[in-house]
């Protein structure tokens, strides 16, 4: 999508690997940072994130914005990521589609939305206020759900197809994720893949989870699994060679280790092309 460009394949920048990347001995091409581990002015992250980004493209990964939310947008929050973008000036800025907060308290979930019209709506109004505020566009993620609402009126694909159109944004598109609501709600990935505009997607998350027997878990604490690899390959084939991202938040392998399944993404969309 014009705006978010191919940066190849990237991991997520996490504390055990700091040392080693800001040397610049991560051998990727981009890192994403979980944005609000470096709002605060100062101190060590901030140090770090700035020598990372002398090194290499960096991309702002939000999981606070809480777009789904009928409180309030938080304008402390959206003024320190103006702040940090100005500085870091990083490749884009991305968060997700659900709300974590009410009532003016907040969780670390990420809760998803009933697919209406009204819901639909109420974000895409969201989305273009938050996207006037930085002075660009950003990609919005797909979450894994473990709960659907009988109300909803559309599919997840349909609603963010209609959500990217009416506030022009793009769409991080979470391979995991697809996987892990498909297993848990009984619905096709493929269908999903297939259902979501290809000039919408800017980026691909890929990421391990945990089968708890009844349900998936997201937990980003094991490899990525052969289904959600053969799942990757697919949407490398509708929608190009997107900037891909490795997510790992615990359990977190060796830098050689993470790169080495990371590089496995570049494997994927050299193999694709060729074909």
């Amino acid at each position: 999508m014009q705006g978010f460009p191919h940066l190849g394949t990237g991991i997520g920048l996490r504390p055990p690997h700091y040392a080693d990347v800001a040397a610049g001995r991560a051998r990727v091409d981009w890192l994403e940072v979980i944005t609000e581990n470096f709002l605060v002015e100062g101190g060590n992250p901030r140090r770090v994130l700035r020598a990372v980004r002398e090194r290499y493209p960096v991309v702002l990964h939000g999981v606070s914005m809480s777009l789904g939310s009928v409180d309030p947008l938080d304008d402390r929050y959206l003024d320190g990521l103006t702040a940090l973008a100005r500085e870091i000036q990083p490749a884009w800025i991305s968060d997700h589609l659900c709300w974590s907060s009410f009532g003016g308290h907040s969780a670390h979930d990420l809760w998803p939305l009933p697919y209406t019209e009204e819901a639909l709506r109420h974000v895409a109004a969201r989305i273009a206020r938050v996207q006037e505020r930085l002075g660009r566009r950003i990609l919005i993620e797909n979450v894994s759900s473990y709960l659907t609402f009988r109300h909803s009126t559309m599919t997840e694909w349909e609603f963010l197809s209609a959500l990217t159109k009416e506030a022009d944004c793009g769409l991080l598109l979470d391979v995991n994720n697809v996987f892990v609501s498909a297993r848990n709600h009984g619905f096709d990935p493929i269908a999903f893949i297939d259902g979501v505009p290809r000039e919408r997607v800017g980026q691909f998350h890929l990421a391990g989870h945990s089968d708890k027997g009844t349900h998936l878990l997201d937990t980003h604490d094991h490899p990525v699994c052969d289904e959600v690899w053969t799942l990757y390959r697919h949407a490398v084939r509708r929608f190009g060679a997107q900037a891909t991202l490795l997510e790992r938040d615990d359990d977190i392998p060796s830098l050689d280790d993470l790169v080495a399944e990371a590089r496995r993404a570049a494997d994927v969309v050299a193999a694709t092309e060729a074909a």
